[in-house]
């Protein structure tokens, strides 16, 4: 600023200045013309006074503030379509997975048995994740069993043979998916209701973790009514025998409401996750709600394959030892945050009980349970769930402070369409509940306590030792 007007070196230190703000942000860069201006009019102020005005000095002092103008909005712009690159490039990215899991549901979703599902998804997985090779298989003592699964086939596979303990071992603290062989080999897990869990091998994977657990958690529900349609099948002939009504339900609801219903929910969390740029909160709103209505209706599909299960009239499989209340605490997590979201406390109290039956039906049963609870108890409350021994008998109870059955609707409550709470209902859960306990040999009742509490009691026989 000091240095006499007649070099012009004095004159250009301010483009520096404004070159240096190439790293930092918009702010810095607008203060950093702004020193420099300043900078400029202080040094011709300061010349002037000492050295006297000419021409040649002014124009000096021109060319050089012009040049730190022309820098400063240059870097502007560049950082402004650097971000706009960035961000194109990550909305480009999001919709491509998108897309992916889309292409994934749609592939594994039909009325597939496991040892189908297995094979779609062992591929759709592969083309998900980039990967060399995707396996998939039962683990069962160590070793890897049907149904299983290698994409591309024909490859080295693992079927039939004893796992290291890092495949089958969990880390501590790890999440859905973690890493072995220094990275390049990430594994993860599908749970069956009463079965081995499936063990997936992804090896080589372009895609990062994350991409990888977002595709296990789409799976999951899709594998879980995979093993109810599987039990269906096996009684396909008794359903024919007994009618085309009961067969057309079966399909109608295990694929042709099913697919559309999880492609839609796929879109809709895209929306929400900001695939197709930020929506008003009016818009995000409506798809929360269509997703919660998506869920209820999965939900109904869910109910109304059991049913057909249990009225094709051989509904039960054979019989194992159940941990009931590694079942009612299981259901518990799932229904919090729908009572959190209401303001309703759950409370369970619970003795560890075996009972001899199927997993899932009585994690449908108890399901069905507490969801009434949620659903009718006031906010503010708490939803006491206790599970104890009574005898040779593990008896559930659900106590909420709810309105109740209303009079003269107690002798229907457990039949087929008669919803007896405050807002209804689609009239499945407790029949459903009830053909549950009596397939197991167990009842499920209905009482109202003199402080005004309704109590839903599950009782079931409890494994002979």
């Amino acid at each position: 600023m000091l240095t006499p007007s007649g070099l012009v070196v004095g004159t250009l230190l301010s483009a520096p200045v404004a070159l240096s703000a190439l790293g930092g942000t918009r702010r810095t860069t607008l203060q950093l013309l702004g020193v420099a201006m300043a900078g400029n009019l202080l040094a011709m102020v300061v010349n002037a006074l000492r050295d006297g005005l000419t021409p040649n000095d002014l124009g000096n002092r021109a060319v050089s503030m012009l040049a730190a103008l022309l820098v400063g909005g240059l870097t502007l712009r560049a950082r402004e379509a650097s971000l706009r690159a960035a961000r194109l490039e990550e909305e480009s990215r999001r919709l491509a997975r998108e897309r992916a899991l889309r292409v994934l549901v749609e592939t594994v979703s039909g009325p597939y048995g496991q040892a189908e599902f297995v094979a779609r998804a062992a591929q759709a997985l592969r083309e998900l994740t980039g990967a060399a090779s995707v396996e998939i298989g039962r683990v069962d003592r160590a070793v890897l069993r049907a149904p299983h699964a290698l994409a591309p086939a024909g490859g080295p596979g693992r079927l039939g043979t004893r796992l290291p303990l890092d495949v089958l071992a969990r880390p501590p603290g790890s999440t859905q998916v973690w890493a072995v062989n220094g990275g390049d080999t990430l594994l993860s897990r599908l749970t069956r209701p009463h079965e081995q869990d499936l063990l997936l091998i992804v090896t080589g994977a372009a895609a990062p973790p994350d991409v990888l657990a977002e595709a296990v958690q789409t799976l999951q529900p899709l594998l879980d009514r995979t093993a109810l349609l599987d039990d269906l099948q096996e009684r396909q002939a008794q359903l024919q025998a007994r009618g085309e009504v009961l067969q057309d339900l079966v399909y109608a609801f295990s694929h042709d409401l099913r697919t559309p219903l999880m492609a839609n929910a796929v879109n809709m969390r895209a929306a929400l996750r900001g695939a197709y740029g930020p929506l008003p909160e009016a818009y995000r709103a409506t798809l929360h709600n269509g997703l919660d209505a998506n869920g209820a209706l999965l939900a109904l599909a869910d109910q109304l394959l059991l049913v057909a299960k249990y009225e094709s009239g051989d509904a039960q499989d054979e019989a194992r030892s159940v941990a009931l209340r590694d079942v009612v605490l299981g259901v518990v997590t799932q229904v919090e945050p729908r009572a959190q979201a209401r303001g309703v406390t759950l409370e369970p109290v619970l003795e560890g009980v075996r009972v001899r039956g199927q997993a899932h039906d009585l994690r449908r049963a108890v399901q069905n349970l507490l969801d009434n609870a949620a659903r009718f108890a006031p906010p503010g409350s708490t939803v006491q769930i206790r599970l104890r021994r009574d005898g040779d008998e593990a008896a559930l109870s659900v106590l909420d402070g709810g309105p109740g059955v209303p009079p003269g609707r107690e002798a229907t409550l457990f039949q087929r369409f008669r919803a007896g709470g405050a807002g209804g209902g689609t009239g499945l859960g407790l029949y459903l509940t009830r053909r549950i306990a009596e397939a197991h040999g167990g009842r499920v009742t209905y009482t109202r306590t003199a402080r005004a509490q309704s109590v839903f009691t599950l009782t079931l026989p409890l494994e002979d030792l």
